[in-house]
């Protein structure tokens, strides 16, 4: 199951690299917000993907899961969501006052 998440996170990354080399600032948006997702795949896979039971609910289980990684996780997304949301409002307002959203004419018109 690791070796398939490997190849799944991977593959989440490429697209990533791929949509920040983009002109466009809406791709490079969406790019953060699929790295932000692959890390947090890329975490809990390197946690070990374990079955067990919940950590705390009684002690007579064999195996436990453990709940800091996907604590770190649930923690990331809440930033990750932030982020995103503050990304996209700067991206508008760029767009707003610059009338484009191609980089290539924002880089232009930041050296006039």
């Amino acid at each position: 199951m690791e070796l398939l998440m490997s190849i799944v996170i991977g593959i989440v990354f490429s697209v990533t690299i791929y949509l920040f080399m983009s002109k466009d600032l809406l791709r490079v948006v969406a790019a953060t917000l699929l790295l932000s997702h692959a890390v947090h795949l890329l975490l809990l896979t390197m946690s070990g993907l374990q079955r067990g039971a919940a950590p705390v609910l009684s002690f007579d289980a064999e195996a436990y899961t453990d709940p800091l990684p996907q604590a770190l996780v649930l923690t990331a997304i809440v930033i990750a969501f932030a982020v995103t949301a503050l990304l996209l409002v700067m991206s508008y307002r760029t767009y707003k006052v610059h009338k484009t959203d191609d980089l290539e004419e924002l880089r232009g018109s930041a050296d006039e």
